[in-house]
């Protein structure tokens, strides 16, 4: 798929991200738009998946630790046709299979339930040391928050993969820099990221805008080719990305716009679509 391509179904993504999130008066924006780029990549070009055969054996697994940014993962799954673009608009809805939270009993295409912080690398990384022990190929991804990475289970569950040598695990920090109480710098500092990872025996790859589909090609493509480590990919993104008032704000972590915002917001993108 060209990078044209990918740029288009990410600019979709958005306006579900966007339109799920009014519609559902709750929710969060903000790390479910910086990493829209990344669930495009993932689901459209890395990752070997059916939107027709969701639980088939050999397909990779992709686990979102950062939970509360389900409505970037369901925006994703479906464009990719796991389910009708038009349900996003239940999101949180009484009696909608599309909850705040991924959910694996009742949402096609989601391999673990998650929303506690700090659990979801765990999940995927006992997802990667089935496929070692059964001698699968499958692999397995994760996107934590840069937020969440306080959390100290992150640390256990990256100390285990370093020692197991788990190669077919890929990590994937949403480094946008914002939190819910404000920046992680202030909150409390998880810098440098990238050592922390390479300690606990990560092969660490940084991508200076996560938000770039070159770039996040080229981080991938490189994964693939390690062994003996698992992956850390700590990529810069905006949080907000692609809506004006959202873009680098922390007061978009967790709301939902009104009327007027939602007017504004899709008016953005569907400019940044007639500019691609």
């Amino acid at each position: 798929m060209t990078i044209l391509e990918l740029q288009k179904i990410a600019l979709e993504v958005r306006k579900g991200i966007v339109t799920a999130v009014y519609h559902a008066k709750a929710g969060h924006p903000g790390g479910s738009l910086s990493a829209a780029d990344l669930f495009t990549y993932l689901y459209f070009e890395e990752m070997n998946i059916d939107p027709n055969d969701p639980k088939k054996p050999d397909r990779d697994r992709f686990v979102l630790s950062k939970g509360h940014t389900a409505p970037g993962l369901y925006s994703t799954l479906a464009q990719r046709g796991y389910f009708p673009v038009e349900d996003l608009k239940t999101l949180r809805h009484l009696g909608s299979y599309l909850q705040g939270h991924p959910d694996m009993k009742h949402i096609p295409g989601v391999d673990m339930s998650s929303g506690s912080l700090g659990q979801g690398i765990s999940a995927a990384v006992g997802m990667a040391l089935s496929a070692q022990l059964s001698h699968d190929n499958y692999r397995v991804y994760t996107l934590l928050g840069d937020g969440e990475i306080q959390e100290g289970q992150v640390w256990e569950a990256a100390m285990f993969a370093g020692h197991r040598k788990l190669d077919n695990l890929v990590v994937i920090v949403d480094n946008n820099g914002l939190q819910i109480d404000g920046t992680i710098a202030d909150v409390c500092s998880p810098y440098p990221i990238d050592k922390k990872f390479e300690a606990f025996q990560f092969h660490v790859i940084n991508v200076e805008n996560g938000n770039d589909f070159n770039q996040l090609k080229n981080a991938f493509q490189e994964a693939r080719n390690i062994k003996g480590f698992p992956t850390a990919i700590i990529m810069k993104t905006t949080k907000g990305k692609g809506v004006s008032f959202m873009e680098n704000s922390v007061g978009w972590h967790g709301k939902a716009p009104n009327e007027q915002e939602y007017a504004i917001a899709m008016a953005d993108l569907e400019k940044a679509g007639e500019a691609l």
